[in-house]
């Protein structure tokens, strides 16, 4: 497992607050995805830019690559029933452990002891619980028809969408909360910068000549945990699998070679991309878990701009973005970005940090 990588800071949780109206909490995907708004920071001058996602294209240099995740949202919020009793219970499917084995968050948890049957569907896939492990979560082992499809295939056809607790709107399209470039099932969260991409803005970037090279990282709900220490040196990660395959690193590393930039969409590809890297900036195919915590005073190795979304008070993915140019400058980039009423979160509008 890739450990939390620390350096030693005087920065408190604290000093990540800022005050966030409700109202500039999204709601809803913006209708194109490309079509939300871009705020374009420059580090090295300080300035801001105000534009739309689709002038990312402006941005990007022939010989740059973008690194997306590629990891795909699983329906993964199950209602259930308790075989014995009928007490409706709330399953989020979290990761696979085994065949048909998963670990799961239980609602309500206490309740859900080892032996404890559960059906969903009336029945269509039931499950038992066979462990209790780390915080509580429970490992469920699924039964099912195989001869109707895999476990995804009932997933689609019982299971919602897990949106973050901050979005209380219903979701039209389940597909808005997935980047149009996914594929491998297993997160429990979207990768949210990678949703104001549309195939039609990517041919733009590629005939620009900018490389898109996917890696995967399963974004698990520790996105959403709150820091509940004081001094950020106490905080503990949470771990996500990821994984970077040999071509992945081949085409990264050349990017480097040939003096282009290593461009991550979103927190998460940022993350593989660090804890996959050496001292030298050198991208290494692997898989593995990452508990990477990064946060002002991580030197970068492999990543040289970030595209993401504005994230939550007091965060980790706000202490990440920090680390990429300073707190100061990031606490006062969102202060202007509040001011100019940019909408927030998951489905709102994104940062192009350069």
């Amino acid at each position: 497992m890739i450990v939390n990588r620390k350096t030693q800071t005087d920065l408190t949780t604290k000093d990540f607050y800022y005050d966030l109206p409700e109202e500039l909490i999204a709601q809803e995907p913006m209708e194109p995805r490309d079509a939300s708004r871009l705020l374009v920071l420059h580090r090295e001058s300080g300035t801001r830019e105000h534009r739309h996602f689709y002038d990312i294209v402006e941005y990007l240099k022939e010989g740059d690559t973008l690194v997306i995740n590629d990891s795909k949202v699983i329906p993964a919020r199950l209602h259930g029933v308790k075989a014995e009793t009928g007490a409706v219970v709330e399953v989020v499917m979290l990761r696979q452990r085994g065949l048909d084995e998963w670990e799961v968050l239980t609602r309500p948890g206490k309740k859900a002891k080892i032996g404890t049957k559960l059906h969903f569907g009336e029945g269509l896939m039931t499950a038992e619980v066979i462990d209790i492990v780390e915080e509580g979560n429970r490992i469920l082992r699924f039964s099912y028809d195989k001869s109707k499809g895999d476990i995804y295939t009932y997933l689609d056809k019982l299971g919602k969408m897990p949106l973050p607790p901050y979005i209380t709107a219903p979701l039209k399209d389940r597909d808005r909360y997935q980047t149009v470039y996914a594929n491998e099932h297993g997160s429990a969260a979207a990768p949210t910068a990678g949703l104001h991409f549309t195939p039609e803005l990517l041919q733009k970037i590629k005939d620009k000549g900018v490389d898109i090279v996917p890696v995967m990282l399963h974004v698990g709900l520790g996105t959403f945990r709150p820091v509940k220490v004081d001094n950020i040196n106490d905080h503990i990660m949470h771990t996500e699998y990821f994984q970077v395959t040999e071509e992945a690193a081949a085409r990264i590393n050349a990017t480097r070679a040939r003096g282009g930039r290593v461009i991550a969409v979103g927190t998460t590809s940022c993350r593989v991309l660090e804890s996959a890297s050496t001292e030298d900036g050198k991208v290494h195919a692997m898989h593995d878990d990452t508990g990477i915590f990064i946060y002002p005073g991580y030197t970068f190795k492999a990543v040289d701009c970030l595209i993401t979304n504005f994230h939550l008070p007091e965060s980790t993915l706000l202490m990440l973005v920090s680390a990429l140019s300073s707190r100061e400058m990031m606490m006062d980039t969102y202060e202007e970005a509040i001011k100019e009423r940019y909408r927030f979160f998951s489905f709102g509008d994104a940062m192009f940090i350069e």
